[in-house]
C-alpha cells in the first residue's frame, strides 16, 4: 500500500490516514509561520509609528549608586562579574565540543558559542559601564546582553523549527543590533533597540510552547526563560525593588545576578540533555 494512502488506528476506533496527519502539520507549520510573521510586521509597524526615542541623562542614574570601599556603584559593578563566572565554564566546555554539551546541529553550536561569549562580555562591559555611567560607555553595557538574548532565540528556531531558518535569524539579528547601534549613537535614536531588547521576551517564551522541543530537559527552559524575565522585571523597577528591600539591594543589580542564574541553568541542561527527536541538519 501507498504510505500516503495508509491508514493509522484512532483512539476513537475509527483510522486517520498518514495523509490526512500530514496535511494536519502542514497546517500548524502554516499557522506557526503566519505568527512569526505578524510578530516581525507588527514590530515592524509599531517601530514607525513611534516617536524617535532620544537619550536622556535620567538614563544614567540608578537607584543604588553608593561608593563602597572606593569603587563608584559599587553594588553595580560587582554583581555583573557573576556572569563572568557562570559564562567562563559554560564558553570552555562549549569549546570542547558535543562530547561535554548536548549539542548536535553545527549552527546550534555557533549560536550557543555567542551565547557564552556574550555573557563573559557583558561582565566586564556592564562593570566598565557602572564605574562611569555616560553615552560613551553605554554599548558596552548593552552589545553583549543584546547578542546573548539574540542568539538564545536562534537557538531555539535552530532546535525547534530549521538549522537555516535560525542561522538565519542569527545574522539577522546580529546584523540589526549593529545597526540598533549606529541608530543610537548617530541619530540618537533608541526605537530599535528597545523593539530588539524587547523582542526575546516575547519570542522565547512563545517558541517554547508552539514548538515540541528537540531533546531531553526542556524543562530548565522555561526555569531560565523565567529567571530572564524577572531579571528584565527587575531592571525596570530598580528604585521599586531597592526600596521595597529597604534599600539593601537595587533592582539593576539583581537584574545582573538573574542574568546570571539564566546562564548557570542553561548550562545544567546543556550538560544531562540528549537528543529527544531526530531531525536532520
Amino acid at each position: 500500500m501507498h504510505l500516503a494512502a495508509a491508514d493509522l488506528p484512532h483512539r476513537g476506533g475509527g483510522r486517520i490516514s498518514l495523509g490526512h496527519l500530514a496535511a494536519s502539520a502542514l497546517r500548524r507549520e502554516h499557522r506557526r509561520r503566519a505568527i512569526a510573521g505578524g510578530a516581525v510586521l507588527a514590530s515592524a509597524l509599531l517601530l514607525m509609528a513611534t516617536p524617535r526615542l532620544r537619550h536622556s541623562p535620567a538614563l544614567h542614574l540608578f537607584a543604588d549608586m553608593r561608593n563602597l570601599l572606593g569603587v563608584p556603584n559599587t553594588l553595580n559593578v560587582i554583581t555583573a562579574y557573576p556572569l563572568l563566572l557562570a559564562g567562563v565554564p559554560g564558553l570552555v566546555l562549549c569549546l570542547c565540543g558535543s562530547g561535554c554539551f548536548g549539542i548536535s546541529l553545527r549552527w546550534e553550536a555557533l549560536g550557543w558559542f555567542l551565547f557564552y561569549v556574550g555573557n563573559v562580555a557583558a561582565a566586564f562591559g556592564s562593570a566598565y559601564y557602572h564605574l562611569k555611567p555616560d553615552d560613551d560607555r553605554l554599548i558596552w553595557d548593552r552589545l553583549p546582553m543584546m547578542i546573548s538574548a539574540s542568539s538564545l532565540l536562534s537557538i531555539l528556531v535552530i532546535e525547534r523549527v530549521d538549522e537555516r531558518a535560525g542561522l538565519s535569524c542569527l545574522l539577522s539579528l546580529l546584523c540589526l543590533i549593529l545597526v540598533s547601534s549606529a541608530c543610537e549613537r548617530v541619530l540618537d535614536d533608541m526605537r530599535l533597540w528597545v523593539v530588539l531588547n524587547s523582542a526575546p521576551c516575547i519570542a522565547i517564551p512563545a517558541m517554547l510552547f508552539l514548538f515540541p522541543p528537540k531533546y531531553t530537559h526542556s524543562r530548565f527552559w522555561f526555569i531560565a526563560i523565567g529567571f530572564y524575565l524577572l531579571a528584565r522585571f527587575e531592571g525596570l523597577a530598580d528604585r521599586k525593588v531597592y526600596s521595597v528591600n529597604r534599600y539593601f539591594i537595587s533592582g539593576h543589580s539583581l537584574e545582573h545576578l538573574c542574568f546570571a542564574m539564566v546562564t548557570l541553568i542553561l548550562t545544567v541542561m546543556l550538560s544531562f540533555r540528549n537528543i529527544k527527536i531526530a531531525r536532520d541538519s
